[in-house]
């Protein structure tokens, strides 16, 4: 790359972008790291891929849900979510049932197998979180309220509700 390629589209002079500065590619990069790292813990213990971790933790914590209610609550895609549920009904830790009021939908729920690996699950999070937390020292105590108070600014307290038309 020549230097006239670098910084394309910014002025005359005009320092190049620096994707390193860039604050949601570091929040971003920050967020997956933190999450790979996790998903070791998850993966050793019971063979669990990232997404179906999301969509036990969705159902774990909420009861029971639909699979839009798991796509509005994490990141994932729909056809994602229908794999992460088709992992976790494999192992039997959901049940599927007909949804009373749409015939579209299904209520989906943990069994007795999977309360019990939500559970386990759970503390091990607990535990990863504490040590996490305990690792970036007082850096974490200026982190949660950090977060809270950006995801207040920016409305994305609470579920991760897409907009109309919006199909990712």
């Amino acid at each position: 790359m020549s230097e006239g390629d670098r910084g394309a589209g910014a002025g005359e002079g005009a320092p190049p972008f620096g994707l390193d500065a860039f604050l949601p590619y570091r929040m971003t990069r920050v967020a997956e790291e933190v999450s790979r790292r996790f998903a070791r813990a998850y993966k050793d213990r019971y063979g669990m891929t990232r997404p179906e971790w999301r969509a036990i933790a969705v159902i774990g914590t909420l009861g029971e849900v639909t699979a839009s209610d798991i796509r509005d609550h994490s990141t994932m895609h729909k056809t994602m979510v229908s794999r992460a549920l088709a992992g976790l009904e494999t192992r039997r830790w959901i049940a599927r049932d007909p949804h009373p009021a749409d015939g579209r939908a299904e209520v989906i729920r943990l069994t007795k197998q999977g309360a019990a690996a939500w559970a386990d699950l759970l503390a091990m999070a607990e535990a990863w979180q504490a040590g996490l937390i305990s690792a970036l020292g007082t850096e974490a105590e200026a982190l949660a309220p950090a977060l809270a108070a950006i995801e207040t600014r920016l409305g994305v307290a609470g579920p991760i509700l897409r907009g109309e038309g919006e199909d990712d």
